[in-house]
């Protein structure tokens, strides 16, 4: 159903199942998939393709320019996948020529208000945006991952799977997977057991990702050698490998 009021571009694709209400404004060249919503006043800019049943709030920008002085008008793109939950004002941006060309966010995720996706940016799924959890250009977020209220991200950082990160938080450096980085700037504060556990995480698994954070942090070993230490003791937990993996691919550092 599409509301009188909306105003839809050209070489538009909007499913008959999808909702698009009462002050809607979709640019050029956009897909909109099944059974998904945009409740009223929202604005959809070119080369966005927003998937299945995903449902957003008024007065979101999805698919809007970069704020990139170095964007003139190239024709990148916005890609959002399916059952996202994006409240009122958030925004996501599209790509740049001198990045990604789009910015990609997954599906599962839900961006609570005022949440920022900037330019180039890849998401991926289940994650929790609090209010005005903002992420500067090129930031890759892993999944099932927490950014607190009001929390900014350095452009170019990483944040990895199952990252905890606390409100008001400021992360210039690579957020480790797994584990609490709260601050300004962020400092880690250990693996975030509770979380884990909450997740359904192996009690032994949880273990290792403990003892891996202080092999790292508290035993005063070069990077590489607490890397190696690490992948030595636990062969057998994926989990670890990943953590271990994630460090090393590093190129901003990590906080710590």
């Amino acid at each position: 159903m599409i509301h009188p009021t909306a105003l839809i571009g050209h070489d538009v694709e909007i499913s008959e199942s999808a909702t698009i209400g009462p002050f809607c404004v979709i640019g050029d060249h956009v897909r909109i998939g099944d059974y998904t919503t945009l409740s009223a006043s929202i604005q959809v800019g070119d080369r966005t393709t927003i998937g299945k049943n995903n449902k957003i709030y008024p007065f979101c920008c999805i698919g809007f320019p970069p704020q990139d002085v170095k964007y003139h008008g190239e024709p990148t793109e916005t890609i959002i996948g399916d059952d996202n939950l994006i409240r009122e004002n958030s925004t996501i941006h599209r790509g740049t020529t001198t990045g990604r060309e789009k910015t990609v966010t997954g599906s599962g995720n839900f961006l609570m208000a005022y949440s920022h996706i900037a330019h180039d940016c890849q998401v991926g799924d289940n994650n929790i945006f609090v209010n005005a959890a903002t992420l500067g250009g090129h930031v890759t977020v892993g999944n099932h991952v927490y950014i607190g209220a009001y929390s900014g991200v350095h452009q170019f950082c990483r944040i990895g799977d199952h990252a905890f990160i606390g409100g008001y938080s400021v992360i210039t450096r690579d957020a480790l997977p797994f584990v609490k980085t709260v601050g300004n700037r962020a400092k880690t504060y250990d693996i975030n057991t509770m979380g884990l556990e909450r997740k359904g995480f192996r009690p032994e698994v949880v273990t290792a990702l403990k003892k891996a954070y202080r092999i790292l942090l508290r035993r005063q070993l070069q990077l590489a050698e607490a890397l190696n230490e690490m992948r030595k003791e636990f062969p057998r937990i994926d989990e670890v490998q990943y953590f271990a993996d994630f460090i090393e691919h590093s190129e901003r550092g990590i906080c710590r």
